[in-house]
């Protein structure tokens, strides 16, 4: 469902929360608004500009009033004496993703090759710091332009000093006045094509025009979008998706409204994520794989509406696997209706050690303290930051615990043996806490990447010795090609289980256990199996001498990450597993759950609304729950709008015995749900819904020996039935068929027609035809004879119920003369394939 992953361990909640990784993990400088280098003025940006270039070593100058040239930041490659060669050049380097030209400064006579140009500064120290993403590694300057002519006085405050006025590096020096070798080393080739403007094309109606209303722009927008979305910076690319589709409709192509929901998606603003897969889902639902079902799915869940989601993920499965898992899509219907309904069992309480930034994977550490990683950072004059969503990196912090609050105080960094510049989190230690694992990027002296480019995630283990953490060794089963993170060991330390989606794994990513040998080595991995990993995530694993708790969004949940628990048991293994329920589960990702059996207290973390940063650690502990009834016979449900999945509140429901005696009714909440208690158990009921301008719907239900049975109704408007199909209006039910050669009106013919009727009551000057046909099978001529018997039967049935017969202009069978598939007797075809031929259709005439 994702795209290859790569930091989904120790960065999966904290910055895409549960999606595919990969890692850019570069020394980067932010360009967001809270760095410390950015200003918001402008007297001040220029400074922030000089440190950022500085601190990164980056050379830099000024040119004023260049002719032919814009302002902003260009990021000089070459200085040139002669322009010969610069045009093939630019042609090389534009083929490889650059925007690349040249212009002239008639006050030295030299040509500048520039690779891209830039309105932000931020932007232009960001390709620098990161050689265009690896894409180029020669010497390159940044070099700011100030055109008088086109700015105002005010905008000319941030300008810098003339060129004069600033040192440069010995290399740019050496460059200044030489013509260089006109070959450009570009070490990787782009996906995308752009064709720059030549220089000598700008005119200032093109600097100055409406960006809004110019489709290069657009374009451009895109691409840059696309570049941020394919080096996974979700957080930049998200902003620029927003942008492009802001101009109009014409931006919205499958492509580009999928990759703006998955922006959103990876960084679990299911809001925003929603929205773009909403518009996707309605403009190319056809073309939508299960994958993105999934996700639009989630996104519903992600928002509250879990009856629409319900909905998809129907979809999904029926894409996925087909009709035959029907009833597991039921049972975990009941599930979810379940969870919804649960009363909560928890008490948490957002810890104060909590920052903007992110904070997850608590960890017991000794009697009264606790590790966990944090985003938070320290820097003063730059803040490296992970361009998934523009958050510091990660380290570990070690804290004292008030036993009383559960909160967490005098929080510093753990170990310099441990943290790096690079990520570090998800850690655990052996029982006498002489022994620590935990995960981090795959580096030497330099991040480590496999021939894809990915930078994956290992385990490494660390031991103290006199108090001080050793530098830290990887463990043997990790890999260049694939991630391993998240380790857990069991509480007599002889099984480490941890996250990976290394060969072998059933879904996205799946939780192994290894065995912990005498001498320190490890036996194979193995999977836990299917009855704990399912084909999407699960992660964040934590085992004590009870349970085996870990987030999953494979199983039945709220929304997002679920925390789930499975009790073990020595000869059977793992037992059913269950979601543990609110409030520790929310419609947000849910993780990195710890728990103390014995006091029932415990450590989660999430990124729920409300919270402080963009993941909260969260403390909790379990409430006495009230004894529960001997005896709880119930009938419950939810009504929604059958099409949208909206829910459906002061809808009027009834209870019904078997001879249809009214015994209760009740109205739904706001939430459209209704719940009929103190039944008799093993009984038949019937429940008739109404309300408004929607189809009556009445629906059997059968109450069980101290069970609250669920009955999910789903309202349809009576003009959702009206529909033009190649230019003919139809009322449009579901298929009225009939049985082999017969022409009695069935059960749930009649049920179809009763809304056919009740449709031509709400519409009272409507008049029909009814169109009746057979299957291939038999003779032509009897095929007509009985399609018209069954057009007629039809015909009587409405009339029967209240209809003039007036309204129904003709009643005609056409036999097998308007089959809807190829089954013509040429072809071999199933049963249900004939039998999708033997229908009714009602065509409007007048309205």
């Amino acid at each position: 469902m994702r795209s290859v992953l790569n930091l989904f361990f120790l960065v999966f909640i904290v910055f895409a929360q549960a999606q595919g990784f990969q890692d850019e993990l570069e020394s980067e400088v932010s360009n967001n608004s809270n760095s410390t280098i950015v200003s918001d003025v402008d007297t001040d940006d220029k400074k922030a500009f000089q440190r950022a270039a500085e601190e990164l070593s980056i050379p830099y100058r000024a040119f004023h009033d260049i002719p032919e040239t814009k302002n902003g930041y260009y990021i000089i490659s070459g200085t040139f004496s002669k322009s010969k060669n610069l045009k093939s050049q630019i042609k090389k380097l534009n083929k490889k993703g650059f925007e690349a030209g040249y212009f002239q400064n008639p006050q030295n006579l030299l040509y500048y090759l520039y690779l891209n140009h830039y309105t932000s500064w931020e932007d232009a120290i960001n390709d620098c710091s990161t050689q265009f993403d690896n894409r180029y590694d020669d010497e390159v300057w940044i070099l700011k332009m100030i055109n008088s002519n086109l700015y105002t006085d005010a905008e000319l405050v941030a300008e810098l000093p003339a060129e004069s006025e600033i040192e440069t590096t010995t290399a740019l020096e050496a460059n200044s006045a030489l013509e260089k070798t006109p070959e450009l080393v570009v070490t990787q080739e782009t996906l995308l094509e752009t064709e720059s403007i030549p220089v000598e094309d700008v005119s200032y109606e093109m600097l100055t025009s409406s960006k809004e209303n110019d489709p290069t722009v657009k374009s451009k927008l895109i691409k840059r979008a696309d570049e941020y979305f394919d080096k996974m910076w979700y957080a930049e690319a998200a902003k620029i998706y927003e942008q492009a589709l802001s101009k109009g409709e014409k931006a919205y192509t499958y492509d580009v409204l999928k990759k703006a929901g998955d922006a959103h998606y990876f960084n679990t603003d299911m809001e925003n994520a929603y929205k773009w897969y909403n518009i996707l889902y309605t403009k190319y639902e056809s073309d939508m794989s299960s994958d993105y079902l999934f996700k639009y799915a989630h996104s519903l869940k992600g928002i509250g509406n879990y009856k629409r989601s319900k909905r998809l993920l129907k979809l999904y499965n029926r894409k996925l696997a087909g009709e035959e898992i029907a009833q597991d899509t039921e049972q975990n219907e009941i599930v979810l209706d379940g969870l919804l309904r649960m009363e909560e069992k928890f008490d948490i309480d957002n810890l104060n050690i909590n920052s903007k930034y992110s904070e997850f994977s608590p960890m017991y550490y000794g009697g009264d303290e606790m590790v966990y990683a944090s985003a938070k950072d320290s820097s003063i004059f730059t803040t490296r930051k992970y361009k998934w969503n523009n958050q510091p990196y990660l380290d570990l912090f070690v804290a004292k615990v008030n036993e009383e609050s559960q909160d967490f105080k005098d929080a510093i960094k753990f170990s310099k043996k441990i943290n790096t510049k690079y990520h570090e989190a998800s850690v655990a230690f052996t029982p006498d806490n002489e022994t620590m694992y935990f995960t981090r990027n795959n580096y030497g002296k330099k991040l480590k990447r496999d021939k894809n480019g990915i930078n994956h995630l290992k385990i490494y283990r660390s031991k103290k010795v006199d108090g001080e953490w050793l530098e830290a060794e990887e463990v043997s089963f990790n890999s260049d090609n694939y991630s391993t993170g998240h380790p857990a060991l069991s509480p007599d330390g002889k099984q480490l289980y941890f996250v990976s989606d290394m060969p072998g794994t059933l879904g996205e990513t799946d939780i192994f256990v290894v065995d912990v040998l005498e001498d320190g080595t490890f036996s194979s991995p193995r999977n836990l199996g299917p009855e704990i990993n399912t084909e999407h995530k699960e992660m964040f694993p934590f085992i004590n001498d009870k349970k085996l708790y870990f987030s999953s969004d494979g199983h039945v949940g709220l929304g997002g990450l679920d925390v789930f628990e499975v009790a073990f048991d020595d000869e059977a293994g793992f037992l059913e597993v269950r979601n543990v329920g609110k409030p520790v589960n929310s419609s947000k990702d849910d993780f990195s759950f710890i728990v103390d059996e014995e006091s029932q207290k415990g450590y989660f973390a999430s990124n729920r609304d409300g919270g402080k940063g963009d993941d909260d650690i969260y403390s909790f502990k379990t409430l006495q729950l009230e004894e529960i009834p001997t005896s709880i016979n119930a009938i419950s449900g939810i009504v929604t709008e059958l099409i949208t999945g909206d829910l459906m509140p002061n809808a009027l429901v009834e209870l019904l015995d078997e001879n249809n005696i009214k015994l209760k009714e009740m109205e739904t909440d706001e939430n459209g749900n209704f719940i009929f208690e103190d039944l008799d158990a093993d009984t038949r009921y019937v429940l008739k819904t109404t309300k408004g301008s929607y189809f009556d719907d009445t629906r059997e239900a059968a109450t069980k020996d101290n069970e609250i049975v669920n009955v999910d109704v789903s309202m349809r408007k009576l003009n959702d039935m009206i529909a033009v199909e190649n230019g003919i209006k139809k009322l449009k039910t579901e298929m009225i068929h009939f049985n082999f050669d017969k022409s009695y009106i069935r059960d749930d013919a009649a049920v179809e027609l009763n809304k056919l009727v009740e449709v031509m009551n709400d519409s009272p000057n409507m008049v029909i035809k009814i169109e009746s046909h057979t299957d291939s099978r038999g003779d032509n001529v009897y095929n007509k004879y009985l399609s018209d018997k069954r057009a007629k039967s039809t015909r009587d049935y409405i009339i029967a119920q209240g209809i003039d017969p007036s309204r129904i202009e003709s009643a005609i069978g056409y036999g097998e003369e308007q089959l809807i598939n190829d089954c013509d007797g040429t072809v071999r075809c199933t049963e249900e394939q004939h039998y999708l031929n033997r229908r009714s259709e009602f065509i409007i005439v007048d309205m």
